[in-house]
Protein backbone atom coordinates (compact mmCIF):
# COMPACT_ATOMS: atom_id res chain seq x y z
CA UNK A 1 0.00 0.00 0.00
CA UNK A 2 1.38 3.84 -0.90
CA UNK A 3 2.21 5.65 2.46
CA UNK A 4 0.52 8.64 0.53
CA UNK A 5 -3.23 8.58 0.72
CA UNK A 6 -6.09 11.59 0.15
CA UNK A 7 -8.34 12.53 3.60
CA UNK A 8 -10.96 14.74 3.93
CA UNK A 9 -10.62 17.62 6.32
CA UNK A 10 -10.98 17.82 10.11
CA UNK A 11 -8.56 14.71 10.52
CA UNK A 12 -7.33 14.30 13.81
CA UNK A 13 -3.77 15.07 14.35
CA UNK A 14 -1.24 12.64 14.93
CA UNK A 15 1.04 14.49 17.68
CA UNK A 16 -0.91 15.55 20.41
CA UNK A 17 1.43 18.14 21.54
CA UNK A 18 1.85 21.18 19.17
CA UNK A 19 5.57 20.41 18.03
CA UNK A 20 6.18 17.45 20.01
CA UNK A 21 8.71 15.11 19.08
CA UNK A 22 7.41 11.43 19.65
CA UNK A 23 6.82 9.77 23.24
CA UNK A 24 8.16 6.41 22.80
CA UNK A 25 9.51 3.60 24.75
CA UNK A 26 12.57 2.52 24.65
CA UNK A 27 12.03 0.15 23.13
CA UNK A 28 9.95 2.00 20.04
CA UNK A 29 12.57 4.02 19.99
CA UNK A 30 15.17 0.76 19.38
CA UNK A 31 12.48 0.07 16.50
CA UNK A 32 12.55 3.62 14.67
CA UNK A 33 16.52 3.44 15.00
CA UNK A 34 16.33 0.21 13.24
CA UNK A 35 13.99 0.92 10.62
CA UNK A 36 15.40 4.13 9.94
CA UNK A 37 18.75 2.49 9.27
CA UNK A 38 17.49 -0.32 7.29
CA UNK A 39 16.04 2.92 4.96
CA UNK A 40 19.30 5.28 4.71
CA UNK A 41 21.05 1.46 3.57
CA UNK A 42 18.31 1.07 1.32
CA UNK A 43 18.08 4.43 -0.46
CA UNK A 44 21.94 4.85 -0.87
CA UNK A 45 22.01 1.22 -2.55
CA UNK A 46 19.19 2.18 -4.32
CA UNK A 47 21.10 5.35 -5.51
CA UNK A 48 24.23 3.91 -5.84
CA UNK A 49 22.63 1.48 -8.43
CA UNK A 50 20.67 3.57 -10.42
CA UNK A 51 21.79 6.56 -10.35
CA UNK A 52 24.53 5.92 -12.79
CA UNK A 53 22.74 4.75 -15.73
CA UNK A 54 20.12 6.91 -14.83
CA UNK A 55 21.92 9.87 -15.30
CA UNK A 56 23.91 8.59 -18.23
CA UNK A 57 20.74 7.95 -20.07
CA UNK A 58 19.66 11.29 -19.11
CA UNK A 59 22.96 12.93 -20.65
CA UNK A 60 23.20 11.27 -23.20
CA UNK A 61 19.47 11.68 -24.40
CA UNK A 62 18.33 14.65 -22.80
CA UNK A 63 15.90 12.30 -21.17
CA UNK A 64 15.38 13.54 -17.66
CA UNK A 65 12.05 11.88 -17.39
CA UNK A 66 13.81 8.85 -16.11
CA UNK A 67 15.52 10.22 -12.77
CA UNK A 68 12.32 12.06 -11.74
CA UNK A 69 10.96 8.27 -12.24
CA UNK A 70 13.88 7.14 -10.52
CA UNK A 71 13.25 9.60 -7.57
CA UNK A 72 9.53 9.23 -6.43
CA UNK A 73 10.51 5.38 -6.69
CA UNK A 74 13.24 5.89 -4.17
CA UNK A 75 11.85 8.30 -1.64
CA UNK A 76 8.52 6.16 -1.97
CA UNK A 77 10.52 3.35 -0.73
CA UNK A 78 12.61 5.11 1.89
CA UNK A 79 9.27 6.69 3.49
CA UNK A 80 7.42 3.43 3.14
CA UNK A 81 10.45 1.59 5.32
CA UNK A 82 10.49 4.40 8.08
CA UNK A 83 6.79 4.39 8.51
CA UNK A 84 6.02 7.70 7.16
CA UNK A 85 2.32 8.38 6.11
CA UNK A 86 0.93 11.09 4.29
CA UNK A 87 -2.10 12.65 4.43
CA UNK A 88 -2.62 15.25 1.77
CA UNK A 89 -5.69 17.71 1.16
CA UNK A 90 -6.58 20.29 -1.25
CA UNK A 91 -5.15 18.47 -4.20
CA UNK A 92 -7.82 20.46 -6.45
CA UNK A 93 -6.32 23.81 -5.84
CA UNK A 94 -3.54 22.96 -8.18
CA UNK A 95 -3.59 23.87 -11.63
CA UNK A 96 -3.42 21.71 -14.55
CA UNK A 97 -3.07 23.77 -17.35
CA UNK A 98 0.00 26.15 -16.30
CA UNK A 99 3.37 26.17 -14.43
CA UNK A 100 3.31 27.45 -10.62
CA UNK A 101 5.53 28.07 -7.86
CA UNK A 102 4.45 25.98 -4.59
CA UNK A 103 5.53 27.50 -1.42
CA UNK A 104 5.77 25.64 1.74
CA UNK A 105 6.77 26.04 5.07
CA UNK A 106 9.70 23.79 6.40
CA UNK A 107 9.63 22.06 9.94
CA UNK A 108 12.24 18.85 9.00
CA UNK A 109 13.99 16.85 6.43
CA UNK A 110 11.26 14.59 5.58
CA UNK A 111 9.56 17.75 4.46
CA UNK A 112 11.18 18.03 1.27
CA UNK A 113 10.67 14.18 -0.07
CA UNK A 114 6.88 13.68 0.89
CA UNK A 115 6.61 17.22 -0.87
CA UNK A 116 8.35 16.04 -4.28
CA UNK A 117 6.08 12.95 -3.91
CA UNK A 118 2.58 14.47 -3.30
CA UNK A 119 2.94 17.89 -5.09
CA UNK A 120 3.95 17.02 -9.06
CA UNK A 121 5.43 14.32 -10.85
CA UNK A 122 7.69 16.85 -12.52
CA UNK A 123 8.83 18.78 -9.92
CA UNK A 124 11.69 21.53 -9.85
CA UNK A 125 13.21 22.66 -6.54
CA UNK A 126 15.03 25.84 -5.92
CA UNK A 127 17.38 24.34 -3.43
CA UNK A 128 20.67 25.48 -1.43
CA UNK A 129 23.73 25.33 -3.65
CA UNK A 130 25.45 23.01 -0.87
CA UNK A 131 23.54 20.75 -1.97
CA UNK A 132 25.19 19.90 -5.38
CA UNK A 133 27.74 18.54 -3.68
CA UNK A 134 26.17 15.47 -2.66
CA UNK A 135 27.47 12.57 -4.08
CA UNK A 136 25.38 11.42 -7.93
CA UNK A 137 22.18 13.53 -6.15
CA UNK A 138 24.02 16.65 -6.98
CA UNK A 139 24.30 15.43 -11.11
CA UNK A 140 20.76 14.04 -10.71
CA UNK A 141 19.43 17.61 -9.14
CA UNK A 142 21.37 19.50 -11.98
CA UNK A 143 20.13 17.43 -14.91
CA UNK A 144 16.96 17.07 -13.50
CA UNK A 145 16.00 20.68 -13.85
CA UNK A 146 16.78 22.10 -10.21
CA UNK A 147 18.35 25.19 -9.67
CA UNK A 148 20.85 25.76 -7.34
CA UNK A 149 20.98 29.30 -5.49
CA UNK A 150 24.27 30.57 -3.78
CA UNK A 151 22.96 32.41 -0.66
CA UNK A 152 25.66 34.09 0.42
CA UNK A 153 26.08 35.89 -3.31
CA UNK A 154 23.67 38.23 -4.01
CA UNK A 155 24.45 38.48 -7.61
CA UNK A 156 24.72 34.48 -8.14
CA UNK A 157 21.69 33.84 -6.38
CA UNK A 158 19.56 36.59 -8.80
CA UNK A 159 21.10 34.66 -11.48
CA UNK A 160 19.52 31.59 -10.32
CA UNK A 161 16.40 32.99 -10.04
CA UNK A 162 16.02 34.84 -13.09
CA UNK A 163 17.15 31.14 -14.33
CA UNK A 164 14.46 29.41 -12.77
CA UNK A 165 11.81 31.97 -14.01
CA UNK A 166 12.44 30.96 -17.26
CA UNK A 167 12.38 27.52 -16.79
CA UNK A 168 8.68 28.51 -15.19
CA UNK A 169 8.13 30.16 -18.56
CA UNK A 170 9.04 26.73 -20.46
CA UNK A 171 5.99 25.13 -18.16
CA UNK A 172 8.22 23.69 -15.34
CA UNK A 173 6.78 24.21 -11.59
CA UNK A 174 9.36 24.69 -8.72
CA UNK A 175 8.60 24.10 -5.25
CA UNK A 176 10.13 26.20 -2.55
CA UNK A 177 11.13 26.95 1.26
CA UNK A 178 10.94 30.76 1.80
CA UNK A 179 11.57 30.68 5.33
CA UNK A 180 15.20 29.12 4.66
CA UNK A 181 15.86 27.05 7.46
CA UNK A 182 13.65 24.63 8.99
CA UNK A 183 11.88 26.05 12.02
CA UNK A 184 11.71 24.36 15.23
CA UNK A 185 7.94 25.38 16.25
CA UNK A 186 4.80 25.87 14.30
CA UNK A 187 5.61 29.49 14.29
CA UNK A 188 6.69 30.55 10.69
CA UNK A 189 10.37 32.10 10.66
CA UNK A 190 10.99 35.23 7.94
CA UNK A 191 10.18 34.71 4.25
CA UNK A 192 12.80 35.15 2.44
CA UNK A 193 12.21 37.34 -1.22
CA UNK A 194 14.34 35.21 -3.73
CA UNK A 195 11.45 32.74 -4.79
CA UNK A 196 8.36 35.23 -4.97
CA UNK A 197 10.68 37.64 -6.93
CA UNK A 198 10.59 34.29 -9.17
CA UNK A 199 7.08 33.83 -9.89
CA UNK A 200 6.14 37.73 -10.37
CA UNK A 201 9.09 37.02 -13.39
CA UNK A 202 7.48 34.57 -14.30
CA UNK A 203 3.68 35.72 -13.80
CA UNK A 204 2.52 32.62 -12.40
CA UNK A 205 0.56 31.68 -9.42
CA UNK A 206 2.05 31.04 -6.27
CA UNK A 207 -0.06 27.56 -4.54
CA UNK A 208 0.42 27.97 -0.69
CA UNK A 209 1.43 24.24 0.95
CA UNK A 210 0.96 23.88 4.66
CA UNK A 211 3.22 20.61 5.81
CA UNK A 212 2.93 19.43 9.41
CA UNK A 213 4.19 16.18 11.69
CA UNK A 214 7.44 16.61 10.57
CA UNK A 215 8.98 17.33 13.70
CA UNK A 216 7.12 14.18 14.94
CA UNK A 217 8.63 12.16 12.41
CA UNK A 218 12.47 14.17 12.88
CA UNK A 219 13.54 16.48 15.29
CA UNK A 220 16.05 19.21 14.11
CA UNK A 221 19.89 18.10 14.31
CA UNK A 222 18.70 14.25 14.79
CA UNK A 223 19.00 11.26 11.81
CA UNK A 224 16.75 9.45 13.61
CA UNK A 225 13.47 9.02 11.97
CA UNK A 226 10.21 8.49 13.83
CA UNK A 227 6.73 6.52 12.54
CA UNK A 228 4.45 9.40 11.79
CA UNK A 229 1.73 10.82 10.09
CA UNK A 230 2.64 13.90 8.32
CA UNK A 231 -0.12 16.09 6.79
CA UNK A 232 -0.23 18.36 3.63
CA UNK A 233 -3.08 20.95 3.16
CA UNK A 234 -3.04 22.60 -0.34
CA UNK A 235 -4.48 26.03 -0.84
CA UNK A 236 -5.92 27.99 -3.42
CA UNK A 237 -3.41 29.46 -5.97
CA UNK A 238 -2.46 33.21 -5.55
CA UNK A 239 -2.45 34.89 -8.58
CA UNK A 240 0.85 36.92 -9.52
CA UNK A 241 -0.19 37.80 -13.24
CA UNK A 242 -0.27 41.59 -13.52
CA UNK A 243 2.02 42.28 -10.11
CA UNK A 244 5.19 43.87 -10.45
CA UNK A 245 8.60 43.21 -8.30
CA UNK A 246 7.81 46.45 -5.97
CA UNK A 247 4.57 44.65 -5.09
CA UNK A 248 6.65 41.60 -3.84
CA UNK A 249 6.02 42.32 0.20
CA UNK A 250 2.59 42.63 -0.30
CA UNK A 251 2.69 38.95 -2.49
CA UNK A 252 4.51 37.79 0.67
CA UNK A 253 2.24 38.98 3.00
CA UNK A 254 -0.84 37.55 1.53
CA UNK A 255 1.15 33.97 0.86
CA UNK A 256 2.34 33.88 4.38
CA UNK A 257 -1.05 34.45 5.73
CA UNK A 258 -2.48 31.61 3.27
CA UNK A 259 -0.22 29.08 5.03
CA UNK A 260 -0.20 30.68 8.44
CA UNK A 261 -4.42 29.87 7.67
CA UNK A 262 -3.84 26.56 6.62
CA UNK A 263 -1.46 25.39 9.52
CA UNK A 264 -3.97 26.41 11.87
CA UNK A 265 -7.03 24.02 10.73
CA UNK A 266 -4.46 21.01 10.78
Amino acid sequence: MSPVSSHVEGAPAADAVEGAAPALSRGGTLIAAVRSVLAYGLLIAYVAVTAPPGLLLAWLFRWKGILYDLGHAGAAMALGLAGIRVVVTGREHVPRDRAVVFCANHQSNVDPPVLFRVLHRRLHVLYKAELTKLPLLGWAFLLGGFVPVERHNREAAMAAIDRAAESLRAGNSFLIFPEGTRSRTRQLLPFKKGGFIMAIKAQVPIVPVAIDGGRAAMRKGSRLVYPAEIRVRIGAPIETRGRTIDERDRLIGEVRGEIERLLDTA
